[in-house]
């Protein structure tokens, strides 16, 4: 079975649907709590599904409410060994010219892996449940796992934030990668 039918299977909207192409309609809260919250117990409920069926510890795992068909701006976001971060209304208010290019994956199209440059640092600022805003710096890892949510939320794709000219590769090719150098790709 392709990965890509497996996310599907597991309830992953895949690359094409037009709601991964659109913004996330955002909350507004503390009046809207009861959805906001109804949103993140799907998305936490669709996230230990694919834990079943995929390990994602080295990495984290993040994912977007567009993903699992619902039009909001809601994430989750676990990052290797940590708890989860819940992303309602983010947006990034800054981020570093410090960059850094690593392979990412989506949950959309998982039967790839593309180099997508991001900066190594971001500030977010998020709306709480009750309605506060609250703002973040994330650095390395987290910043670019939460910069890939965003984007889902603002209905980009990783596809969008490749250098010209670069092209995704098949999850065999970049796994044989890993293999032949002895080392799987990490945040640090």
């Amino acid at each position: 079975m392709r990965p890509s039918q497996q996310m599907r299977d597991l309830g992953i909207v895949q690359y094409g649907a037009p709601i991964l192409a659109e913004p996330g309609r955002s909350f507004g809260l503390p009046d809207e709590r009861k959805q906001a919250d109804a949103v993140v117990g799907q998305l936490l409920d669709a996230m230990e599904r694919i834990r079943r069926a995929h390990d994602f510890s080295g990495k984290g795992l993040g994912l977007a409410a567009p993903q699992i068909g619902i039009d909001r701006a809601a994430a989750v976001v676990t990052p290797p060994g940590a708890d989860p971060i819940m992303l309602l209304n983010p947006r990034i208010t800054s981020a570093s010219d410090e960059m850094d290019e690593k392979f990412e994956g989506c949950l959309s199209f998982f039967d790839v892996r593309a180099l997508v440059p991001r900066p190594l640092r971001i500030t977010v600022e998020t709306v709480t449940l009750d309605g506060s805003t609250t703002t973040t710096v994330y650095e390395r890892g987290e910043a670019r796992l939460i910069a890939h949510e965003i984007d889902h939320l603002d209905g980009l794709l990783l596809l969008t934030r490749i250098r010209p000219g670069m092209t995704p590769i098949p999850v065999e090719e970049y796994r044989k990668t890993a293999e032949a150098t002895g080392r799987a790709w990490s945040y640090e």
